[in-house]
C-alpha cells in the first residue's frame, strides 16, 4: 500500500492506494479517516483509494464552514486527477452522503455507489442539545474513546481501535459541530432519483445511529438501489468485518459488470 498526497484547489488531500484493476474509491464518515478502510484495501482484480477528507486526517484543513457539498467537490477532483473510469464509490456514515452528493452532482465520475451505514439522502439531524456533548468528545479522550467503541460494537482489536481514536482527536476543531451542522442541513431526496446506476445500501443490524428505515428510505430513493441487512454488525462492516464487506463489494461489482456507464 502507498501513501501520498495530492494539492487540490489548494489544499493537500492524503490518501491511501493499493492493488490494480476496477478503481474503488473509499470515504470515510464523521471524525474517520483512510485508516478506517484500511483492511478493504487489498482486494484482487481492485484498485482501491482511500481519502482523508479536507478536515480530516493528514488533509488539510478547510477554512470555510464544513459542507458536505464542498467535501464532495474535493473527491470529484480527485477521481478527475487519477483520471479513475467509473470507480466504485464507496461513503461510509457522512461519507455516504457526500457519496451521494458526487452522485448527483457528478454523475459521470461515478460507476456505481455503495453507502455503508449512510446517512439518507435527507442528511442526518442532530439535536441542538447534543451539540454540547460533542464538545465534550472533542476535548476529552475517554468521552471521545467511549463515542467511538459505540460505532464500532463487534470490533475486537484495541490497538487499531486506538489508532482510530487517534484520528477522530485530530479533526479539525471547526469540523466538530460543523460536520453536524452540514448533516443535518443536507438534502439531495429531491434529486436521488435521477441517479439511475446501481447503488449497494448496506445496513448494520446493531447500528445505533442509522436506523433500518432510513436505510430502506436511502436505497428506495435510488432507481436502482438495493439493501443488505447484515447480521452481527454495528455501524462500521468495513472495520467490523472487513471479509464480509470485500466480499459484497466483490459480489455486487460482478452483478453490475457492463452496467456503470
Amino acid at each position: 500500500m502507498t501513501n501520498a498526497f495530492l494539492l487540490i484547489g489548494g489544499l493537500q488531500l492524503f490518501y491511501a492506494a493499493s492493488g490494480s484493476g476496477q478503481p474503488v474509491v473509499y470515504i470515510h464518515g464523521n471524525t474517520g479517516s483512510s485508516r478506517w478502510f484500511s483492511r478493504v484495501m487489498d482486494i484482487p482484480g481492485y484498485q482501491c483509494f482511500a481519502i482523508d477528507l479536507p478536515n480530516f486526517g493528514k488533509s488539510s484543513p478547510l477554512e470555510r464552514a464544513p459542507d458536505l457539498h464542498v467535501y464532495a467537490d474535493y473527491v470529484g477532483e480527485f477521481i478527475e486527477a487519477l483520471k479513475l473510469k467509473s470507480p466504485i464509490v464507496v461513503g461510509h456514515s457522512l461519507g455516504g452522503a457526500v457519496a451521494q452528493s458526487l452522485s448527483i452532482r457528478k454523475p459521470d465520475l461515478v460507476g456505481a455507489l455503495i453507502l455503508v451505514d449512510s446517512a439518507s439522502p435527507k442528511g442526518l439531524v442532530t439535536p441542538r442539545e447534543r451539540y454540547p456533548f460533542i464538545e465534550m468528545m472533542r476535548k476529552d479522550r475517554s468521552i471521545l474513546s467511549k463515542a467511538l467503541a459505540a460505532t464500532v460494537p463487534t470490533l475486537r482489536d484495541p490497538a487499531f481501535f486506538e489508532s482510530l481514536v487517534d484520528d477522530a482527536a485530530a479533526m479539525a476543531e471547526k469540523a466538530w459541530t460543523g460536520n453536524a451542522d452540514a448533516l443535518s442541513s443536507f438534502d439531495i431526496s429531491d434529486r436521488a432519483s435521477s441517479f439511475d446506476k446501481p447503488v449497494l445500501v448496506i445496513w448494520g443490524k446493531s447500528d445505533f445511529i442509522i436506523t433500518e428505515s432510513m436505510a430502506m428510505e436511502t436505497a428506495g430513493a435510488y432507481p436502482r438501489g438495493r439493501l443488505e441487512i447484515i447480521e452481527n454488525a454495528g455501524h462500521s462492516l468495513i472495520v467490523e468485518n472487513p471479509g464480509k464487506f470485500m466480499e459484497l463489494l466483490v459480489d455486487f461489482a460482478a452483478s453490475i459488470d457492463g452496467k456503470m456507464e
